[in-house]
């Protein structure tokens, strides 16, 4: 039962990162926009990173 619901969890959680990637790609008129939405993101996750660690 439990394998059931990592799996089901696991489907849930890819379908949410798939529907955000479309939200955040959408948002983006250009190229240039794209690379700016994933360098700000990146710099997020990073930041997020250095604080985790402290």
């Amino acid at each position: 039962m439990e394998m059931l619901h990592s799996k089901s969890l696991k489907h849930v959680l890819l379908a949410m990162l798939i529907t955000a990637s479309f939200g955040i790609l959408g948002g983006c008129a250009t190229i240039e926009g794209a690379g700016k939405d994933i360098q700000s993101a990146g710099e997020a996750v990073e930041e997020g990173a250095e604080e985790a660690s402290n």
